[in-house]
């Protein structure tokens, strides 16, 4: 198929695509985010994007995309064209927001669920002699890593750096990360592996194809 396309990294896009589509905002959490085995996401609720604080002197922020899932889990997920340390601070600010709004007065603190950033970048943000492209921040025991709290997951995916061979065992993560990194305004004809894929193809026809000119 040949055709004009929307670059998906543009923010109006971006939102477009993955905040008013849930089956395909779903389908990106599940390929990139480290969800348990039983805690794959079926379904997802679009939350408003602006952290209003309670407090009018406190900062606002607006996020790209926020929703929660079957069981509450809240997400925020974000692309950001260029790194820089304010966009850190603000991944930490509005999880923290989404953590405190959770509760209203004398309710137990059992009912916090869990929330999860998921930040696409398109620069090289951390370390630029590896070719790690995917980092997943848990809040841990600094000697024993392996012991943690629950509630907090930050997973930043440099974009520049992907390959699709640096990930072997998540077909569907491989495919999204294909459609972030190879779609954009010059794109004439969508590599065949998308197309084949329905989510992929839905997302392609009804979102980012703008004009047919199928030969």
């Amino acid at each position: 198929m040949r055709g004009k396309y929307l670059n998906p990294k543009a923010d109006l896009t971006f939102k477009l695509v993955f905040g008013e589509h849930p089956d395909l905002v779903m389908s990106l959490l599940n390929a990139l985010l480290p969800l348990p085995e039983d805690g794959q996401i079926e379904s997802v609720e679009y939350l408003s994007p602006e952290m209003v604080p309670e407090n009018p002197a406190k900062k606002d922020s607006i996020v790209d995309v926020r929703c929660k899932d079957q069981q509450g889990c809240q997400f925020i997920v974000e692309m950001q064209l260029y790194w820089n340390e304010e966009f850190k601070r603000r991944v930490l600010l509005n999880a923290s927001k989404a953590i405190v709004r959770q509760l209203d007065k004398g309710e137990d603190y059992s009912l916090i669920q869990p929330v999860y950033c998921l930040s696409l970048v398109n620069d090289k943000a951390f370390d630029y002699e590896t070719d790690e492209f995917y980092h997943d921040y848990a809040i841990v025991d600094v000697e024993h890593t392996d012991r943690h709290i629950e509630g907090l997951r930050f997973v930043f995916v440099e974009l520049p750096k992907f390959r699709p061979q640096n990930i072997a065992e998540k077909k569907m993560a491989v495919l999204w990360l294909r459609f972030l990194t190879e779609i954009a305004e010059d794109t004439v004809e969508a590599p065949a592996e998308l197309m084949e894929n329905t989510i992929l193809c839905k997302h392609l026809h009804k979102t980012m194809y703008v004009k047919s000119c199928i030969m």
